[in-house]
């Protein structure tokens, strides 16, 4: 984590990435669609480059003119037109020589919004521990239970974060702040920031935790202040574009493993046993996959990226058949985005949740039902 300002574009809001591939392959992607967007010229000289004295290269500062290309393979990258100045490329994570606030003079807040997530409690400390011990900050606020926290009529408790406040909290579940989902009016939040002068915001959730953070940097943007608002992606389902894991991840897939041995200790006890698992996964099916991976007792595996149907040849009740006949069982696993063409659409009209998001039809009840009629 850096003191170096992410903020809007010129005209009110993130870039968004466009994730369409071009004829060759490739995504379509320029090397402006990744460039940072800043509050201005970093000319305060970083708190951490004492640390340098003894030590070139260090982990304590990256090369700001250096970037890390998209296409990570040969073979890709020589199907790229143009220069190297052209190939798309993201700045370097790490701390910079020069950054834009004086620590001295910063006031930063950290908020949690949306559901909960393994590691939450990590990210806050090391939120706090890494701007007050390496950087020097001296006012770190805690907003309590999301965007509500910001708004007056809620009277929600804002928390002083330091060392001693965050010690030990990363070994607990849950959210040290709390949590809650809906959306705020974004001009209420940023004049909180302004009444509390605060410098920087740490937004930690998901989908619609982001969606408000871009609300909050528009009206930032409108009123020309100088705040920079940074995004956290808050995911267990582990569907970020260009990055290895989102924190919770090994965690999600760990417990679902669980569930799938317990199922398969079902499905083989009783003869033509069937166990059914339904695990997380709205537009991924990454925990599914890696919960299979890990356990191996999984013999069928449905996710969202790939549709399959129930009926036919290559349907899935052939196919659960086909076990029964070889094996005397079967074990099911499916994300809960998986398959919702099938369900009834007289049904699905489901609306949305507070934070956003369509609401899903349960692809797990409809499956049991589909199975039990089938058989």
């Amino acid at each position: 984590m850096e003191l170096h300002p992410a903020t809007t574009d010129p005209k009110g809001g993130y870039q968004t990435v466009d994730e369409s591939w071009d004829h060759s392959g490739h995504l379509a992607l320029q090397p402006h669609d990744l460039a940072v967007k800043t509050l201005g010229p970093c000319r305060i000289a970083s708190p951490l480059m004492p640390l340098l004295k003894d030590r070139r290269p260090t982990y304590h500062a990256v090369e700001e003119g250096d970037r890390v290309l998209l296409d990570d393979t040969l073979s890709a990258l020589s199907q790229r037109k143009g220069s190297i100045q052209d190939l798309p490329a993201f700045e370097p994570a790490g701390p910079r020589t020069k950054i834009y606030f004086d620590p001295s003079k910063t006031r930063a807040a950290i908020v949690t919004c949306g559901g909960l997530c393994p590691g939450l409690n990590d990210v806050i400390r090391a939120l706090v521990l890494e701007l007050s011990e390496w950087y020097g900050i001296r006012k770190i606020y805690g907003f309590r239970n999301g965007y509500e926290g910001f708004i007056a009529s809620y009277g929600r408790q804002v928390v002083d974060l330091d060392r001693a406040s965050v010690a030990r909290i990363n070994e607990h579940g849950g959210t040290f702040l709390g949590t809650s989902r809906g959306r705020q009016d974004a001009g209420d939040i940023v004049d909180c920031l302004e009444r509390m002068s605060i410098n920087m915001l740490f937004v930690v959730g998901g989908d619609g935790t982001i969606r408000g953070a871009l609300d909050i940097s528009r009206e930032i943007a409108a009123r020309q202040a100088r705040i920079s608002v940074v995004g956290i992606p808050k995911t267990i389902d582990n569907d970020v574009a260009f990055i290895d894991q989102s924190f919770g991840f090994q965690t999600a897939f760990t417990e679902a493993a669980k569930s799938i041995r317990a199922a398969h200790a079902e499905a083989t006890a009783s003869p033509n046993g069937i166990g059914l698992v339904r695990l997380m996964g709205r537009h991924s099916g990454f925990i599914a996959c890696y919960g299979s991976l890990a356990i191996g007792d999984a013999n069928i595996v449905l996710i969202p990226e790939v549709p399959f149907r129930l009926e036919g040849e290559q349907g899935l009740f052939r196919h659960i058949d086909k076990l029964l006949t070889d094996r005397g069982h079967a074990v099911i696993v499916v994300a809960e985005g998986a398959g919702q063409d099938l369900i009834n659409q007289a049904r699905a009209n489901t609306g949305t949740d507070a934070s956003g998001n369509t609401k899903l039809l349960d692809v797990g009840v409809f499956l049991k039902d589909r199975i039990q009629q089938h058989f």
